[in-house]
């Protein structure tokens, strides 16, 4: 299931979600440049849950390395088709989040999430030399306040099927519920097997929950008492 768009109009322009794919896009284009030395970027700047598993990590690492990728890894990815999911989610969700927020709420906001999602997944892949990256963890907590804020919005949503791709609208608590779910499920299998996969399914519940309950410290006052009766 693939989110086309919602009906949430915004009110005001949401730069900060702009500058964040620009971001996200500029991160890309750097790794392409990268060539053979890639993968020792991804690992240097990506998350990696066996770092913090050595005693004595912080004093080893120093804390550029220590605490640095938990930003860096949410603005790197693993393809094209890894950003273009993530910037197109964070595109259809962001803008209305930000409205609501306010622009320096909500690059505060979006960046504890992507913290949260990282800490999660550290947590449930403890030891894993996998780096984690992507924005999707930080994204999750937009879903997850937009799960909230807006839970009877109609989203559009595509399915892509062999040769043919049907669209229906679906309130945004059943499409994001169910997709929360997807996650919770998935992260469950790969945790209950032993495998670690290459998909950060606990960085994604952990990002949702986060942004949820980011919500009940970071709503401004005024927004809150006129919010949404979607």
């Amino acid at each position: 299931m693939i989110p086309i768009r919602d009906d949430v109009p915004r009110r005001t322009l949401p730069f900060v979600n702009y500058a964040l794919i620009a971001a996200n896009a500029w991160a890309f284009y750097h790794e392409l440049m990268l060539g053979a030395r890639l993968d020792k970027f991804l690992l240097r700047w990506g998350l990696v849950p066996a770092r913090y598993a050595k005693a004595g990590a912080l004093v080893k690492l120093g804390a550029k390395l220590y605490y640095g990728p938990f930003l860096t890894s949410l603005f790197l990815h693993g393809g094209w088709l890894h950003i273009i999911a993530n910037m197109w989610v964070l595109l259809i969700f962001g803008d209305n989040v930000e409205d609501r927020l306010g622009h320096a709420r909500y690059l505060i906001f979006y960046l504890v999430a992507g913290f949260a999602a990282g800490l999660t997944q550290i947590w449930f892949s403890w030891g894993s030399s996998l780096p984690t990256i992507g924005a999707s963890g930080a994204i999750a907590g937009v879903m997850g306040a937009f799960f909230f804020l807006y839970p009877w919005a109609k989203v559009t949503i595509m399915i892509p099927l062999v040769v043919f791709f049907p669209t229906f609208d679906a309130p945004a608590f059943l499409f994001l519920g169910l997709w929360l779910w997807m996650q919770v499920s998935s992260g469950l299998a790969i945790s209950s097997t032993g495998e670690l996969g290459g998909v950060a399914w606990w960085a994604h519940v952990g990002g949702f929950a986060a942004g949820a309950l980011l919500l009940l410290f970071m709503m401004p006052a005024k927004a809150a008492r006129s919010g949404s009766r979607r």
